[in-house]
């Protein structure tokens, strides 16, 4: 199965905006598809593993979730001036941001793990408690309908407060 990462940024994108006193937005966003960067590492160069192995397990992903939030804040320079240009300007303490890297990579491993079968999300435990919760064909209709409606009102809420004149 191809990883679909955009569909992450959905709920990111959301949640970032609609609780920007708790979260970094732009760390919720890089922190919830960051994850990705295994199964298309592995379909890109062709390798034999499971498309969501260890960095689609909380164990994984935590390390992914530490080295993001210590790129982010290294870069929180930089990365504000990028931010600025969407009309998005937040402070953020170290903190809030390993925190929301935290929140966004662990909702990358708990949505897929809904979906994927062949995932270890309590990895060193072997298999997916996750799967099977409901039918197959409800779990993908609920994700990426989640995903794509989380997404479509993160933009409205975006130009809403856009519009209103209200900063992120």
């Amino acid at each position: 199965m191809v990883p679909f990462t955009p569909f992450h940024l959905g709920p990111a994108l959301l949640f970032g905006l609609a609780f920007s006193s708790t979260f970094d937005l732009l760390t919720l966003l890089i922190a919830s598809v960051i994850p990705d960067v295994e199964p298309i590492c592995i379909l890109l160069l062709d390798l034999s593993e499971p498309s969501h192995g260890f960095f689609h397990s909380y164990v994984g992903t935590s390390i992914l979730a530490v080295l993001v939030a210590v790129a982010v804040y290294l870069l929180k320079d930089v990365l504000t001036n990028v931010m600025l240009k969407f009309q998005v300007s937040q402070k953020s303490s170290f903190k809030k941001i390993l925190f929301t890297s935290f929140v966004g990579a662990y909702s990358h491993v708990f949505l897929d793990s809904l979906l994927y079968r062949w995932m270890n999300p309590l990895y060193p435990l072997k298999g997916n408690p996750f799967v099977g919760i409901m039918p197959t064909y409800i779990a993908y209709v609920a994700v990426y309908g989640f995903c794509s409606i989380s997404f479509i009102l993160g933009i409205i809420l975006y130009l809403y407060k856009i519009r209103k004149g209200t900063t992120v």
